[in-house]
């Protein structure tokens, strides 16, 4: 097994599909976390419990997000650096970007921890559903170094071309999340605490399962001591390069947070309805995550490389796999909206509006999957000042639309729904724009010229290496 890919030669098409493919796999499993938790807190405790883990899930998402996004921010300059055969480079972004998203991570979760109960009041939720939200957000953000440690370990490796041992990781625990969530809920009765901490624990296992492997297996994680000295250069260019990233992913987090806050305003069998139809939609946007990713990733490695019209033929290729993924998924939700929904509650009324808003939410998922394919390309190019502007697009969107909306008594709680996609529409036509400007491509111009230098460098050395082995060990390093 391989534990880095070059994507710089063959079809590009096919290098971003096979690198797409065991993402998807690990993206569904990770989502599992999430659903599972909600059907059996559905299915077992009810439309209000289940309406009280969904209040806690847009806040939960942004201290998640925001680990995500220096995980990002760190994983294009791996890309770049390795694309273009800045192996010391590597080695150097590896250990500075594990110190600061885990310290990142480690304060997000004391503060997320701390401040659950009034951080619940402020999203307006309901006095009965109170007390079951602020348990589950504070044992769910109790694990938020996890989720920092598994992004951390799950980008530098995507960087390095290997997708798969993430996947390995994630089918196991997704397998212990069920397992734990049947024993700590139904067995143990723990109540939503118990879905909780079944995700939490099954996050460390993916978490430590991946880095054990990094370690042992991958040639770049194979450090110096000088490999492992926290340098000032280094974490400034991961914090510059991640901070837009988590800031666009904190902003769009806030105007999901709003949003839920107007469903709340509904009362508990819209917000239940809610909750089910975001736990569809976030296992839908998988395929498009993934594809942004692999996207990512290509592109970060050929502007390492300096190869532009080669980045150009893949996101072409790749936007027309995520058209036709997006119309399939359209076709299936207008015909199994509600039965869909009913996997969740049993509660005709909640399984209605459900239905129906999946039915509308459908016909947009090409916006969707065109944020996301677009969004991977700028992102691995480096394009930091569009992530601050899709983040500004979005939340002006949900923000706007639905102060808009909810005071058109016509449109009542369809007001959410038709929120998020009015939403994506603007999102997806703001981010074609900025591929059609081609800022980014300036980063690739850059990176041409210092890949041939580099190229050149590498030559001269490898004609110097006469033994086999220190040839070996240089192809390491």
């Amino acid at each position: 097994m391989s534990y880095t890919k070059k994507m710089t030669e063959g079809s590009e098409l096919k290098h971003i599909i096979l690198f797409t493919l065991p993402l998807f796999a690990g993206n569904v499993f990770q989502q599992l976390y999430n659903i599972v938790d909600s059907i059996i807190v559905g299915k077992y405790l009810g439309a209000n419990k289940l309406a009280a883990v969904g209040t806690t899930g847009s806040l939960t998402y942004l201290f998640s997000t925001l680990c995500i996004g220096l995980s990002v921010g760190a994983g294009i300059l791996i890309s770049q650096r390795f694309g273009a055969g800045m192996h010391k480079e590597v080695r150097k972004l590896i250990t500075n970007s594990a110190y600061v998203i885990i310290a990142f991570g480690a304060v997000i979760t004391v503060i997320s921890v701390a401040f659950a109960g009034l951080l619940m009041k402020m999203m307006n939720t309901p006095e009965n559903l109170l007390e079951d939200a602020t348990a589950y957000m504070r044992a769910a953000c109790s694990g938020t170094i996890c989720v920092a440690a598994y992004n951390w370990i799950n980008s530098v490796m995507r960087s390095l071309g290997d997708s798969r041992t993430p996947l390995i990781f994630l089918v196991v625990a997704s397998l212990l999340n069920v397992g734990l969530d049947l024993l700590f809920v139904c067995v143990f009765q723990f109540g939503v605490v118990g879905a909780a901490y079944a995700t939490v624990i099954s996050q460390g296992v993916s978490a430590a399962g991946s880095i054990v492997v990094g370690f042992r297996k991958n040639p770049y994680f194979k450090l110096t001591r000088e490999d492992a000295r926290i340098e000032g250069e280094a974490c400034r260019r991961i914090i510059s390069t991640g901070i837009p990233i988590a800031l666009q992913n904190a902003m769009i987090s806030v105007s999901m947070i709003f949003l839920q806050r107007t469903a709340n305003g509904f009362g508990e069998t819209v917000m239940a309805a809610y909750t089910a139809t975001m736990r569809v939609e976030q296992l839908v946007q998988q395929p498009f995550a993934s594809m942004n990713a692999a996207v990512s990733t290509f592109a970060g490695q050929n502007i390492g490389a300096g190869l532009q019209n080669r980045v150009i033929r893949g996101y072409h290729r790749s936007m027309l796999v995520t058209v036709g993924f997006a119309l399939f998924i359209m076709g299936i939700f207008l015909a199994f909206g509600n039965q869909i929904v009913g996997m969740f509650v049993d509660e005709p009324e909640v399984i209605e509006i459900g239905g129906q808003a999946l039915k509308l939410s459908c016909l947009f998922y090409v916006a969707l999957g065109t944020i996301h394919t677009t969004r991977g390309l700028l992102n691995g190019a480096g394009d930091v000042v569009y992530a601050m502007i899709n983040g500004f697009v979005e939340v002006a969107g949900r923000i706007g639309f639905a102060i808009i909306l909810v005071h058109i008594p016509a449109m009542g709680w369809w007001a959410v729904w038709t929120t998020t996609c009015l939403t994506w529409v603007i999102t997806a036509l703001m981010s074609l724009i900025r591929y059609w400007q081609g800022k980014w491509k300036d980063k690739c111009r850059l990176n041409q010229k210092a890949a041939e230098e580099t190229a050149k460098q590498n030559g001269s050395f490898a004609r110097v290496l006469t033994r086999p082995n220190i040839q070996r060990k240089q192809s390491m390093h």
